[in-house]
């Protein structure tokens, strides 16, 4: 069975913010939304399960207690559960290949303003085929939102105009499945979609390999450097057209979504996680192939994970 989105619940703070976001986007998407909490029998419990309770219990009370909360405040949603026997990666993964979204919960603000990840959500953003979505602690629907003016009641915060989503774009590595979750999240909220790019311009001077060459054969000393005072003008339009080439035929299919291009020198992560400062969502790539068995996030992942302070959407792509 093929789920619309999965979120997994281990009955911590994060886990409970990541699941009332799952179920918003659900809706949005009329889609339903499926419930996972792991347990495995351990020789020794642990702490946090009480002396009266077996493993098996204790983990279906928190299941229950989560899915109960998400009806209630959800009415309409379908939900549907799963309390599965296996180590919590293990499971999400299985329940992330069942789904078109799987979404987690973070451990909590980090020292850069941002989220830390914990070692199951590192390994299930590394190991899954499918979109991972991370939101921290503390993340309420009204954060979704631009900040409400004066006067304006907690019930009229959904009628807000929606923050917008960033996307970050790898013109080297445009990927499709990237550039559409981006578009359809601001399609699905009625916002816009700011795409994000850094480059790395060459340097502004450098000498002629042949000349280098030429020099080193005949003894002399290499011939002074040559001065490019363009290089660094020339690569940023360079850089502008390839992103507008990309972005336009998504801009043809997205009519209703206002696009704005972002084009900064720089280093990618840095920049991203500055775009992202009050994004709705930040949407990044993580590229399979190339390294072993495609289990790495990569750099600009990595950041965005551990440091943006808005739920973050890794979305995995040849």
């Amino acid at each position: 069975m093929l789920y619309d989105i999965a979120v997994g619940v281990d009955g911590s703070p994060e886990s409970l913010a990541a699941a009332h976001w799952a179920a918003h986007e659900a809706r949005r998407r009329g889609a339903g939304l499926h419930v996972v909490h792991a347990w495995f029998p351990h020789v020794r419990p642990a702490p946090s399960v009480p002396m009266d309770r077996g493993e098996h219990d204790w983990a279906g009370e928190i299941l229950r207690d989560a899915v109960r909360g998400l009806r209630a405040a959800h009415p309409g949603l379908r939900v549907t559960e799963r309390l599965v026997c296996d180590s919590p990666a293990g499971a999400l993964l299985a329940a992330g290949a069942e789904s078109d979204m799987l979404v987690l919960g973070s451990l909590g603000p980090g020292a850069f303003g941002g989220f830390v990840t914990g070692s199951v959500s590192q390994r299930v953003v590394a190991h899954a085929t499918h979109p991972v979505v991370l939101v921290r602690a503390g993340r309420g629907v009204a954060e979704d939102h631009l900040p409400a003016a004066d006067g304006v009641a907690p019930d009229e915060i959904p009628r807000t105009p929606y923050r917008e989503i960033v996307l970050g774009l790898d013109i080297e590595h445009p990927c499709d499945e990237v550039i559409v979750f981006a578009f359809d999240l601001a399609r699905l909220r009625g916002t816009g979609l700011r795409v994000v790019h850094a480059f790395r311009p060459p340097p502004r001077y450098g000498t002629e390999p042949s000349a280098l060459l030429t020099a080193s054969a005949a003894g002399r000393p290499a011939p002074p450097p040559r001065v490019d005072l363009q290089a660094w003008p020339r690569a940023g339009t360079e850089a502008e057209r390839a992103v507008t080439a990309v972005l336009r035929p998504w801009r043809e299919k997205y009519p209703t979504v206002p696009v704005t291009e972002s084009v900064t020198e720089g280093r990618a992560a840095a920049t991203l996680v500055h775009a992202a400062r009050n994004a709705g969502v930040l949407v990044v790539g993580r590229r399979t192939n190339g390294h072993r068995l495609g289990t790495r996030t990569g750099p600009v992942a990595h950041a965005a994970l551990h440091h943006a302070g808005c739920p973050v959407a890794v979305i995995p792509h040849g």
